[in-house]
């Protein structure tokens, strides 16, 4: 999590100038194209209606010239599709700063004891973490019970903490 797309350097949560609170995701792009992970942006927010403020805007930040090609060619067929005027922007050269530490998990966070299990990385691999992110989308709901057993021993958690995730993952079934 942090901010992306404005004018001023170092933003925070409470001075966020013209930034937009973003996103940054690493991907490999042999598991998962970007043209894939563009298709469930634009299904995951209404692009035909604007933002009613830049600090929550949805958009696009490419980080290469490939990437904006495809992303402007992605909201052009969303476009076509829709019918309409597509109100999110593409844009490429915008710098992305890392929110405060507290921003970052933020799901995972609410629950001590799995955040005990990775006590030992510091806050910067806790943000890092593949594993780190996969926990926090299993608190928040994302992920299923079937995928939970086919990773769960990857992540090299105890049997209590691993027990309590499939709690967790199980409620929401």
């Amino acid at each position: 999590m942090g901010y992306a797309g404005g004018t001023l350097v170092d933003p925070t949560y409470h001075r966020i100038g013209d930034h937009t609170e973003a996103l940054q995701l690493d991907f490999d792009p042999r598991a998962v194209s970007y043209e894939e992970l563009l298709a469930v942006f634009w299904t995951g927010h209404a692009p035909g209606r604007g933002s009613h403020s830049r600090q929550y805007m949805a958009a696009v930040f490419c980080e290469t010239a490939e990437q904006l090609e495809q992303a402007s060619a992605s909201r052009a067929r969303v476009a076509e599709r829709l019918g309409r005027t597509i109100e999110t922007p593409v844009t490429s050269g915008a710098r992305f700063y890392r929110a405060e530490d507290y921003h970052q998990k933020y799901h995972l966070r609410r629950y001590r004891d799995l955040v005990g299990e990775l006590a030992a990385y510091s806050p910067t691999q806790l943000v890092d973490s593949t594993v780190a992110a996969r926990l926090n989308g299993y608190v928040a709901g994302r992920g299923t019970l079937e995928r939970l057993h086919e990773e769960l021993a990857s992540f090299g958690l105890s049997a209590s903490a691993n027990a309590q995730l499939e709690r967790l993952v199980r409620g929401r079934a």
